[in-house]
């Protein structure tokens, strides 16, 4: 490179490129390998184009530039960071095969090279817990929780845009690792000293760190926001202990953010200083420990667990509560164990290295730590079970997916206690034993919660119900897939499979390998059967119209709102005297009522903050994997340019009048009197438009 390519382009050149490695080497494997790495950066490209083109087919610019992309409206907001996760998820499923047909015929080869397979392991595990997992609770929280408090919006809207900004940001560097150069071979957990530039000088490190960093910082932020919101705009009467249990949850997720997802910012800010100025935090010599990336990795990563597990569980108690037509059982100690839950998640982080060497007795207390935080998951199971108890229990599509959560969830945890013991972990740690564990957790867990809560709350988000024929098929496709993907990964880690194993020389391993590959066959026929669910529902949409908001017979103030809700959410704040709120309303022949005084409504106005910062921590980002210097001083002074700037706006605010207030929503409730009412065990059917009702009199509240 010439010197002034080098300065514009820095290290990019064209071995960067998917297809240049079966272009120098010939052989089947290079050439294979190449094939799947040029066929995924095609499909990444051809889908930005497909895009581009179908908004510009439409006309649609200036209303997604106007209506969704400025918006600080936290519905709109939430609703894109699901639809981020949901695109990610698709890839790592989609890459999750590719491994699971690697290892199903990985006797002695296979078709991946051990590189290829790296970079599949690490942005599977990556795009899964940062940019999935993450960004699906984010939105799931950003939606509902604001309508479940009485709220008109977040504390701090123009922040969650940032925090949107961010996240998107850090998704589309993993994507453009599909188009440009490898992926980190790393791990998703990102060890030093395999990750320090002596042994890994390549982009895909860096890659790793810059995206990580930037969800991170999302994650912060937007915990932050979470928590104010909680403490700051709860309708008036709403109690701490009058707030639904999936706001409970959220609030200690909130929290757990706050203080889990530093550490982790810092490690991967002193890996990079390490990588880009020597600085040798966590190299084996010069001073340097990798033990303090790992605790430091850790005293974020067992808080993450229950970040992930956290909001499932408050949705799995609205789910159960409202499909039994009863309270929630235990109300008090499902609020008191998710309290506990969220402290002792940060005295076990050392559970995950009782193999690198410390003393018998710190082991012992871990052990003892984790242990002892399965006794508040097993109070919630309990009383999950007894809300079920002599419930009127529908079995819908969220009920499919909570009941499969139980009884999946339960095993999980079962193996979680035999890892506890320090023995025990220390033969099975590095075996698949241990894969098939935390995914026992997170996909039954994490996973389950937010497609139950999809199908739960979407009828609340567009006015119309998912489709639900194929949300049975998906859901069955999980339950069933996953139990064929990950069980037989118990048996292979008893029998001393080691797992990140590109390749094995056992035969004994082949026809478990093998199950294992057809249940990941099977989780790609559940997304395929989401994708389909999701068109037939659009394409029904009219038919399944929920426009009076209540389709389930919900127990919560969001329920009590027209579907979608107006962009104030509450024409005026509602009073709370109880818990169900909504349902409390309904059975004293309370709800819907007309407001004796409509006001003026001050609603925060659209700003470009979260698209700048977006955009310019892309570019920073991108630069500094590079090495484009000029790139990463351009994007930094915009984005100081954009912050000062934000602090010169003066209209910050815009006021929606009474009586445009008055008039929708008075015209709401005229169409809501003319809805008839529906038994609840017939919401499934065309006829429930929003006002599903208890089936006969005197049913168990």
């Amino acid at each position: 490179m010439s010197d002034t390519t080098s300065l514009i382009f820095g290290r990019l050149g064209w071995d960067a490129l998917p297809f240049w490695s079966m272009l120098t080497d010939h052989s089947w494997l290079s050439i294979i390998n190449g094939v799947i790495a040029t066929g995924a950066a095609g499909m990444v490209v051809l889908g930005a184009l497909a895009a581009v083109i179908l908004v510009t087919w439409l006309g649609k610019w200036r209303y997604l530039w106007s209506e969704w992309l400025t918006s600080p409206d936290h519905k709109k907001i939430g609703i894109m960071f699901i639809v981020i996760a949901l695109v990610m998820l698709a890839r790592a499923i989609v890459e999750a095969v590719f491994m699971r047909a690697q290892q199903a015929v990985g006797l002695d080869s296979g078709f991946l090279t051990a590189e290829h397979f790296g970079q599949l392991f690490t942005t599977h595990g990556t795009i899964m817990v940062f940019f999935m997992a993450m960004p699906f609770l984010t939105g799931i929280i950003n939606y509902v929780m604001p309508l479940q408090i009485g709220a008109r919006d977040l504390s701090f809207p123009v922040l969650n845009q940032v925090s949107l900004g961010l996240t998107a940001a850090g998704a589309a560097l993993v994507m453009i690792s599909l188009v440009l150069a490898p992926f980190s071979i790393g791990g998703w957990t990102g060890y030093p000293p395999f990750t320090e530039l002596a042994r890994n000088p390549g982009a895909g490190v860096d890659y790793w760190i810059w995206a990580v960093t930037l969800s991170t910082l999302s994650s912060t932020l937007t915990g932050v926001n979470f928590a104010v919101t909680i403490f700051k705009k709860r309708a008036p009467g709403m109690t701490l202990m009058r707030m639904p249990l999936f706001t409970w949850t959220a609030l200690c997720t909130a929290i757990l953010m706050i203080f889990g997802m530093p550490p982790l910012t810092v490690a991967t800010g002193l890996l990079a200083l390490d990588r880009y100025l020597d600085f040798h935090m966590f190299t084996t010599d010069l001073g340097g420990n990798m033990m303090n990336y790992v605790n430091l990795f850790w005293a974020f990563g067992h808080p993450e667990v229950y970040i992930l597990i956290l909001p499932p569980f408050g949705i799995f108690s609205e789910v159960f509560a409202t499909f039994s037509g009863k309270r929630i059982y235990g109300y008090k100690i499902l609020v008191i164990a998710t309290m506990c839950i969220a402290v002792l998640s940060f005295t076990v982080w050392l559970h995950h290295f009782f193999t690198m060497g410390q003393s018998a007795h710190i082991n012992a207390a871990f052990g003892i730590a984790t242990m002892l935080i399965g006794i508040p998951t097993g109070v919630k199971v309990y009383d999950w079970m007894l809300t079920m108890y002599r419930g009127r229990i529908r079995l819908s599509v969220p009920m499919v997916y909570a009941i499969g959560f139980i009884m999946l969830f339960v095993l999980g945890g079962m193996t979680g206690i035999i890892l506890a013991t320090p023995s025990v972990d220390y033969q099975v740690h590095n075996s698949l034993f241990l894969v098939a564990h935390f995914h026992n957790m997170l996909i039954p867990g994490l996973l389950f919660g937010m497609l139950s809560a999809t199908n739960f709350w979407f009828p609340k988000a567009t006015g119309f119900r998912l489709e639900e024929r194929w949300g049975y098929r998906a859901a069955f496709c999980w339950i069933i897939g996953f139990m064929l993907a990950f069980f037989p990964l118990y048996v292979l880690g008893m029998m001393g499979m080691p797992r990140r194993s590109v390749a094995y020389f056992e035969p004994q391993y082949v026809p478990w390998m093998i199950v294992a590959g057809i249940g990941a066959l099977a989780i790609l026929c559940a997304l395929l059967c989401l994708l389909i669910q999701l068109w037939v529902s659009i394409r029904d949409r009219h038919t399944n119209n929920v426009f009076a908001g209540d389709p389930w017979d919900g127990r919560t103030l969001e329920w009590s709102t027209a579907s979608p809700p107006p962009e104030y959410n509450f024409p005026v704040i509602p009073e709370v005297h109880s818990l169900d709120a909504f349902m409390t309303e309904k059975e004293g022949g309370r709800a819907w009522r007309v407001p004796d005084h409509y006001g003026d409504i001050e609603m925060p106005a659209n700003s470009v903050m979260g698209v700048v910062i977006g955009l310019t921590s892309l570019a920073m980002a991108f630069g500094l994997v590079w090495y484009m210097w000029w790139l990463v001083i351009a994007a930094g002074v915009i984005t100081l340019a954009a912050i000062v700037g934000r602090g010169f706006v003066r209209h910050t605010h815009r006021i929606i009048s009474a009586d445009e207030v008055r008039t929708t929503h008075e015209r709401w409730l005229e169409r809501l009197r003319q809805t008839a009412p529906i038994d609840r065990s017939r919401e499934q059917s065309t006829d429930n438009h929003g006002r599903a009702m208890p089936p006969v009199e005197g049913a168990v509240q």
